[in-house]
């Protein structure tokens, strides 16, 4: 009994020690295989990877390239624009024109919708002596706008107006001495018996009056003043159309605009835009008068006299002066013309 029992203690032993042999290859080659696995794994996780990577950019390029023009002030969007689709990159001369057209009607506007140019709207000083504002000019660079959209069209993105805003030309401080001295002046006359064409002459001359020019201010009289109608007080008066003598309302503002031409002429102004009448007139000497009709031809000039100056208009029984005056320390300094 002993004896078998030692028999079976060793066979049993013995299939232990093979069992412990044969477990070693097996962990090893389970081990391989996991390794196997887990590469095959990494691999196929970089290949999809690649093919979204390959698909998301497969997607973009399939989206059309859009050019977003902003507006400054509010960061709106005014136009979305699809450079390929307006022949960019196929008809280039075709795509910068159709910009250009586009770029000049945004910035002078349509028979819908106004421009974003806006001529300056001066300045005047208040019965107390105090400054009225009016608006600074703003101007739309339409070239400046073109060239940037084109610029973006290769790789898309936004571009702002560009946009340019100046102010009237003077300090504050300066205003209350502008009234000083006379530099320019010049009268003329009408008949204060015909109401019509005295209350237009009116109307007009208080418009400008104690209009403040700024250094490098430029004048519109038809902005400074506005229209001439009705709903502005403006009466039925006799003016110059096509050559002839017809009744209009707000007949007699071309008195003003020339009374002032003349008064403005001895300093050293530019002239920007002046027309003369199809017809002499006689309130001042042929050649010298300046017409004007809102929404056409305008009056304006530009004050390159390196100073500051004050228009004032005086209306009188039958009379219309105009003047033109600065401060003492400013006449010495302002460029006269010759």
């Amino acid at each position: 009994m002993g004896r078998n029992l030692k028999v079976i203690c060793f066979l049993f032993f013995t299939a232990f020690i093979g069992l412990a042999g044969c477990s070693q290859p097996i962990a090893e080659k389970a081990e391989k295989e996991n390794k196997v696995i887990e590469q095959y794994d990494k691999a196929g996780s970089e290949d999809v990877e690649k093919e979204k990577e390959a698909d998301e950019q497969e997607e973009k390029e399939a989206q059309p390239i859009v050019v977003n023009v902003i507006e400054p002030t509010t960061q709106e969007v005014i136009r979305s624009l699809t450079p390929v689709e307006m022949g960019y990159g196929s008809d280039n001369e075709k795509f910068k024109a159709e910009l250009e057209q586009w770029a000049h009607e945004l910035a002078r506007g349509n028979d819908t919708k106004p421009g974003y140019d806006k001529r300056m709207i001066p300045d005047k000083l208040g019965p107390d002596g105090r400054v009225i504002k009016g608006s600074p000019l703003i101007i739309l660079e339409e070239a400046e706008l073109v060239e940037s959209i084109i610029h973006a069209s290769e790789k898309g993105g936004d571009v702002e107006l560009p946009l340019y805003i100046t102010a009237s030309g003077y300090e504050l401080n300066d205003a209350a001495q502008l009234g000083e001295v006379i530099v320019g002046k010049y009268t003329t006359y009408f008949n204060a018996g015909v109401a019509g064409r005295t209350k237009n002459i009116e109307l007009s001359a208080e418009a400008i009056n104690n209009v403040i020019l700024g250094v490098g201010d430029v004048f519109s009289f038809n902005t400074t003043v506005g229209p001439s109608d009705e709903a502005h007080g403006y009466q039925p008066a006799e003016e110059i159309v096509n050559k002839k003598l017809v009744m209009g309302i707000g007949g007699g503002i071309c008195q003003t605009s020339s009374t002032l031409y003349n008064a403005v002429d001895v300093l050293g102004v530019g002239y920007v835009e002046k027309h003369h009448h199809s017809l002499s007139v006689g309130y001042v000497p042929e050649g010298r008068d300046a017409t004007v009709s809102y929404g056409g031809k305008d009056f304006r000039f530009e004050n390159t006299t390196g100073v500051p100056l004050l228009l004032k208009a005086i209306v009188g029984k039958g009379s219309l002066t105009v003047e033109v005056r600065t401060s003492k320390e400013y006449e010495a300094q302002m460029k006269k013309g010759i």
